[in-house]
């Protein structure tokens, strides 16, 4: 089989062509959301909306209704009561992550558990690209644009806000409201890449590649093109490695994402780990040699 056949025979099937679609959608609003979470240090809070929103695809199933509805209202829920319990009690940020998303995420579970259905819920929390229908589609390209456009047009005070909260209030500028902003996009987001990877690796294509454009860039506006870019294209290879293995498609998204950070990380010109490497032994060599040439008489 050659490579042409490689590629397009999967795009004969409806279903392929909608996975595709929906995955690169996914995988291009959150790497651009995630280029902010890595500054802000948000990655746990990523997890936290991303488990978080179980119980509320559930219900909505329940209920009849889209379970991006019932996804976008829990997340924001889980938002809402980490920042209350933050700022009303004595507990710490990252244990109030801990306490509302595990708590929201075990509600979600005991749901499941207790509803009775003819459809397999367990794809919720492993996600079921594959199966993704037209109306399906239609949703998370609606909430993908929204994200994206309002990511692009606040990226000049997002970015900000990651890098300086307090000379953005200087200027006039809320920090806390944009802070309230990047939360809701986060839970926007997390609804859009809900269907693809599920509930569990949500969090992997939230993080995975802005942590990998931050090693390969020191420019932000460069992490904000890079980011995008490599996580369509992992997105794209991993869900044809899904149809040609018949093995998880959303397991292979992320870890397509998670074996090329693996290279960045290890090879990055600037900030890989045998460059650092390299530059440690040179700067030793050069020690040695001027103390060598020191001690000379």
């Amino acid at each position: 089989m050659n490579l042409y056949s490689l590629v397009i025979e999967p795009l004969h099937y409806e279903f392929m062509i909608r996975a595709l679609t929906t995955t690169v959608l996914a995988a291009i609003v959150c790497a651009l959301l995630s280029c902010w979470l890595i500054l802000v240090g948000w990655s746990l809070m990523g997890d936290a909306v991303s488990h978080a929103v179980l119980p509320g695809v559930v219900i909505a199933y329940i209920a009849g209704i889209p379970f991006a509805a019932g996804a976008l209202v829990f997340g924001f829920i889980a938002v809402a009561a980490i920042g209350i319990l933050r700022g009303t009690s004595r507990i710490k940020e990252d244990a109030a992550i801990g306490i509302v998303f595990t708590t929201l995420f075990a509600l979600g579970l005991v749901l499941i558990s207790t509803t009775p259905s003819h459809t397999d819920l367990n794809h919720i929390i492993f996600g079921n690209i594959l199966g993704v229908s037209t109306s399906d589609l239609q949703q998370v390209a609606l909430l993908a644009v929204i994200a994206f456009a309002v990511l692009i047009a606040k990226r000049r005070d997002l970015t900000l806000y990651a890098f300086d909260p307090t000379h953005a209030y200087a200027i006039g500028l809320s920090p806390r409201a944009l802070g309230a902003l990047l939360l809701a996009l986060l839970a926007l987001t997390t609804v859009v890449a809900l269907q693809v990877v599920g509930v569990i690796l949500v969090v992997a294509m939230l993080i995975i590649p802005g942590a990998t454009a931050h090693l390969l860039t020191d420019r932000f506006n460069r992490m904000l093109l890079i980011a995008p870019i490599m996580s369509a294209l992992s997105s794209v290879l991993g869900i044809y490695l899904s149809y040609w293995l018949d093995a998880s498609s959303g397991g292979l998204v992320v870890l397509v994402q998670g074996v090329v950070f693996t290279g960045v990380y290890l090879f990055s010109p600037s900030h890989g780990l045998i460059a650092k490497s390299r530059q440690h032994r040179r700067t030793n060599d050069q020690w040695k040699r001027h103390s060598a040439e020191a001690q000379v008489p």
